[in-house]
């Protein structure tokens, strides 16, 4: 590793108020990755030489990590290590759908409960899917669906918090009225006008982690499906949301049509 990243990566870390001490390494090492300090293909230190180095623990190194490969960040070789990858996540042109109306189905309950609302500042991988710069702020809501008395996805959706223009008007703050019953995406489709593209989902496996594992009643091994949606407002990142599905929810469709 160039001495350069080591210096970067060595420093201690601090989680900042209201936000995980997971998110802080994740930031640092994503920092790293887009400021070219750690080039594509280059092999990411393990985990107990970031925990030494950054002075918290391996399990928050573990679920940092574990972060950066669902949002495509960096790539775990079997027996190996974990790499950055050769090419980073992108934004694409498929049509957008509410989660609500993704894993809900005919004859079917499906709740929304939300678990936070809070503004914090965009980490290095929310911020480009939104439209931002790294450390602006953002809202991050945070929703259990749960389909028939039963939780099976773990939602994370951010959006600026920063004035935007919609339609010809002149930029203002958002005003977006929570009534916990619906995710940001169909609250935000309710109340501007529909936002559903374009826009991308990218679609990964992963492990659930202790932190959400808990939200789902899933032991932190069990693997999930991680659907990473990114949604363009007048031509500009607008939305950004990453679900957890896990395998109790069953088959799952993937609808795409084109833009009218």
């Amino acid at each position: 590793m160039h001495q350069d990243a080591a210096r970067f990566l060595s420093q201690p870390v601090a989680a900042q108020p209201g936000s995980p001490l997971r998110v802080a390494v994740y930031s640092r090492i994503a920092e790293a990755i887009r400021n070219g300090l750690l080039t594509p293909g280059s092999m990411i230190p393990t985990e107990t030489e970031l925990g030494a180095d950054m002075k918290v623990s391996r399990t928050v190194v573990r679920e940092a990590l574990m972060l950066l490969e669902e949002d495509g960040l960096i790539r775990a070789r079997r027996g190996v290590g974990r790499f950055v990858s050769d090419t980073l996540p992108r934004i694409g042109i498929e049509r957008i759908r509410p989660f609500e109306e993704v894993l809900g189905g005919p004859g079917q309950t499906l709740e929304v409960k939300r678990t936070q609302v809070v503004r914090q500042a965009a980490s290095e991988f929310v911020a480009p899917g939104i439209g931002i710069d790294p450390g602006t702020d953002c809202w991050l809501w945070e929703s259990v669906l749960i389909r028939d008395g039963e939780a099976i996805a773990h939602l994370q959706e951010n959006v600026t918090a920063q004035p935007v223009s919609i339609g010809k008007g002149a930029a203002a703050p958002l005003e977006i009225n929570d009534d916990g019953g619906a995710t940001l995406l169909a609250t935000l489709n309710n109340q501007l006008g529909r936002l559903a593209g374009p826009g991308e989902c990218q679609i990964s496996l992963s492990q659930v982690g202790p932190s959400r594992a808990k939200l789902l009643d899933l032991r932190p091994s069990d693997p999930v499906l991680v659907l990473t949606q990114f949604v363009r407002h007048a031509n500009r990142p607008f939305y950004l949301a990453k679900c957890l599905v896990s395998a109790r929810a069953g088959h799952l469709s993937v609808m795409q049509s084109l833009q009218s």
